[in-house]
């Protein structure tokens, strides 16, 4: 896994998008905010490459926002 600064700024930024999905969820009590807030907190341990890092946390940002 590469440590580069590109991949560590993408992943607090998505990992901050995600964590305030995930509490938005949790107050309104729906579970697509959660279950997308705890995918964009996680994939970044998961997704090595900067460009699939953004695209994937671009994708699942969008959901939070098209799956209401």
């Amino acid at each position: 896994m590469s440590l580069s600064f590109s991949n560590i700024f993408s992943g607090i930024v998505f990992g901050a998008i995600g964590f305030s999905a995930f509490l938005y969820g949790k107050r309104q009590g729906e579970w697509r905010p959660m279950v997308i807030g705890a995918a964009l907190i996680g994939f970044p341990y998961l997704v090595a490459n900067t460009a699939a890092q953004v695209l994937i946390g671009a994708l699942l940002t969008a959901a939070l926002f098209v799956l209401r």
